[in-house]
C-alpha cells in the first residue's frame, strides 16, 4: 500500500486545513487508516483513527473536538479536517495504515511521507 498525504501549509491560529491521504496498491477498506504527527524535538504522536468501513473514529483528547477525520472509500482517500488550529498543532503530519484499529503507531504497517502544518501565533 502506498500513501500519498497532501494538504498541510501555513495558517494562522484559529484558522482551517483539510489534509488528504491518498492510497494505492491495496483494499483501502481494509485497513484502519490513522493520522499522526511529529513537531521538532518531539516523538511521534497519535491524532486520530478511523476504522475500515468509517463507522469508528477516536482522537487524541489534543484534538477532540477541533479535528475530524473521514475517508471515502470508493476515492481511496482519507482526511483530516482541521478547525481551530492553535500554535501547538504545528507538526508533520503522518497517514498510516493498519489492518488493526489502534492508537499505537507500532501496529500500522505503511507511511505515507508526511505534509507539513505550521500554525502561526
Amino acid at each position: 500500500v502506498q500513501l500519498q498525504a497532501s494538504g498541510g501549509g501555513l495558517v494562522q491560529a484559529g484558522g482551517s486545513l483539510r489534509l488528504s491521504c491518498a492510497a494505492s496498491g491495496g483494499t483501502f477498506s481494509g485497513y484502519a487508516m490513522g493520522w499522526f504527527r511529529q513537531a521538532p524535538g518531539k516523538e511521534r504522536e497519535f491524532v486520530a483513527v478511523i476504522s475500515g468501513n468509517g463507522a469508528n473514529t477516536y482522537y487524541a483528547d489534543s484534538v477532540k473536538g477541533r479535528f475530524t477525520i473521514s475517508r471515502d472509500n470508493a476515492k481511496n482517500t482519507v482526511y483530516l479536517q482541521m478547525n481551530s488550529l492553535k500554535p501547538e498543532d504545528t507538526a508533520v503530519y503522518y497517514c498510516a495504515a493498519s489492518v488493526l484499529y489502534s492508537s499505537n503507531s507500532r501496529r500500522y504497517e505503511y507511511w505515507g511521507q508526511g505534509t507539513q502544518v505550521t500554525v502561526s501565533s
